[in-house]
């Protein structure tokens, strides 16, 4: 397991690539129409009620938390686990710190709805997650092309 979280911790760091020191901005990527469906879809099936961010993000905000929200130049200090719509668990951590500008879209785009203390389940279209592209751990497929994303984030702490 210990494999898995350090290649998955590694794929979302390096997942959109590296900016410049001093270069982060909010990012308003915007998902395709149609990933966003597929998320309606998939709510509306499983009975979940959840808010519709202005790029194809859906999201509930579990507990707003308080003391201020991270800015994309944040380090956050975090708990997750991520699952596929499937309820297939592919990572998980109580106690990991990131550069949020480092990270997938959908975190970098989700994470500042809440503030420190605070928790919220993200429901991640592809293009703001990984893509088309398959994640391995050692050849097998952790997470396959075009998933939806799911995760439950806890922000412990941020600077």
């Amino acid at each position: 397991m210990r494999k898995l979280l350090v290649a998955v911790a590694a794929i979302i760091v390096l997942g959109t690539g590296c900016k410049k020191s001093g270069e982060c901005s909010e990012d308003n990527t915007v998902a395709p129409q149609s990933e966003g469906d597929a998320i309606a879809a998939y709510l509306q099936t499983n009975g979940i009620t959840a808010t519709k961010f202005k790029t194809n993000l859906y999201y509930q905000i579990v507990t707003p938390g308080s003391g201020g929200s991270p800015n994309p130049c944040s380090t956050v200090q975090v708990a997750y686990r991520g699952t596929l719509t499937n309820g297939n668990k592919f990572d998980e951590s109580t106690n990991l710190t990131f550069s949020l500008q480092r990270l997938i879209k959908g975190w970098i785009q989700g994470i500042p709805l809440i503030q420190k203390g605070g928790a919220i389940r993200l429901f991640v279209p592809p293009s703001l997650g990984y893509g088309s592209a398959d994640v391995k751990d050692g050849g097998v497929v952790i997470i396959p092309g075009n998933s939806i994303l799911i995760f439950d984030i806890t922000l412990i702490n941020f600077q």
